[in-house]
């Protein structure tokens, strides 16, 4: 039976195996899921500190004119447990604790220095400059969420909350076997067949997520080399075929996953590109057969695929934003699939995001995919979008730019 984007999409996800937790070092789990939620052991800052270079005063003894002596020097990683004499001023730099007593820091482009001693010069208020301890996180604090991604901000917190090992999902491992009598792999020489470039543009993409991909070859158009392919594929944690799940005499990837004892959930969409699409089950192997046209192929990676193996890293947010943007020019479609249009973005004079076709909306333009900032999905019941028009949009990549 065909069925629908949504429903191909919300099958995968909820059929997909979360992966084992692992823990690794803090700088391995960079641009990975936390499995778990993670709670701050110690306040942060961890002590009252100061923000600036200047002195630590008591506000009591700053009216402005006043000259205090200058007692002390702290500078920052020096423990301080002495308090401040009444009517002094400690030297003090940025990061240094605060002496016991003190409620101010002075910063020295503010006040006079002289020998020994400065002079206010400005109204002092009572927690100038001063980091108070737990202000930022307090100790029981939940500072990351499990399934937030750890980018170079979370980073910089847990290190600062001196967190040396981190629990993330087991990094997923991704075979990708191109399928074809046709194909050839790079780097070899053929008159008349087609160079694969399939499993390079998957590997990207599977790499481009945090996961890793192992290139498996090419299975030709026979039962036997291909159930042996298929059988080395399934000893990782995702499989990803291409091509060979059409309907012609050569498709045979579902017949042999058939024969092995694979699960089909879905075979057919309604979508346009990817029609054949097809997902499987092989005990807690998800198997994701992809059509063969390099467009298709990446752009149904990008819908269905690239989602499931975020899920399986433990990622809480695994479906890219939706955008409204402007139709700069109309759009006609055929009603009965949704359609995965490549768009060309950019923002208007006035700051609104407007969107067009990105050229040739043929499968076999690989120049389209290239010059599209993102998709639009394009509603399957309906044959005519307006010039004007809003429609949703998400974007490619993380560094995709969008001009003026």
């Amino acid at each position: 039976m065909t069925i629908s984007f949504y429903q191909a999409r919300q099958q995968i996800l909820d059929t997909v195996p979360l992966l084992p937790v692992i823990t690794v070092p803090l700088l391995a789990a960079a641009g990975r899921a936390c499995a778990t939620d993670i709670i701050a052991e110690y306040h942060l800052p961890a002590v009252n500190n100061s923000a600036m270079d200047g002195y630590a005063v008591r506000i009591e003894d700053c009216p402005i004119g006043t000259t205090l002596p200058v007692s002390g020097y702290l500078p920052a990683g020096e423990a301080c447990t002495a308090s401040i004499a009444s009517a002094t001023a400690v030297r003090i730099m940025t990061g240094a604790p605060i002496p016991l007593g003190a409620n101010a820091v002075i910063p020295f482009e503010t006040c006079a220095e002289g020998e020994g001693q400065i002079t206010i010069l400005h109204r002092v208020k009572h927690g100038d400059n001063i980091r108070w301890s737990g202000e930022d996180v307090r100790t029981g604090d939940k500072v990351v969420a499990a399934g937030r991604v750890l980018r170079p901000a979370e980073i910089s917190l847990l290190a600062a909350l001196r967190m040396e090992n981190i629990s993330v999902r087991k990094r997923v491992q991704v075979a990708i076997l191109a399928t074809g009598d046709e194909l050839y792999e790079l780097g070899q020489r053929s008159d008349t067949g087609i160079v694969n470039c399939n499993s390079p543009a998957l590997a990207a993409a599977v790499s481009e997520i945090g996961a890793d991909a192992e290139m498996i070859g090419i299975a030709i158009d026979d039962i036997n080399d291909l159930h042996q392919k298929i059988i080395l594929g399934l000893k990782y944690d995702v499989l990803i075929t291409s091509a060979g799940v059409s309907a012609g005499d050569r498709d045979l990837v579902r017949e042999v996953l058939s024969e092995i004892g694979a699960k089909e959930l879905f075979w057919r969409l309604k979508i346009k590109p990817g029609q054949p699409t097809a997902f499987a089950m092989y005990n807690n192997v998800p198997i994701f057969s992809l059509p063969g046209n390099p467009v298709a192929t990446l752009l149904t990676f990008e819908e269905f695929v690239r989602p499931a193996l975020l899920k399986m890293m433990g990622h809480s947010s695994v479906l890219k934003a939706m955008y409204r943007a402007t139709l700069i020019a109309p759009i006609k479609k055929k009603i009965g699939k949704l359609q995965i249009l490549r768009v060309a973005l950019n923002f208007n004079h006035a700051g609104e995001l407007m969107a067009s076709s990105a050229g040739d909306q043929n499968t076999g333009i690989l120049t389209t995919l290239v010059g599209a900032q993102g998709v639009a999905l394009l509603a399957a019941e309906r044959d005519f979008f307006a010039a004007g028009e809003k429609i949703e949009v998400h974007l490619f990549g993380a560094a995709t730019q969008i001009g003026y």
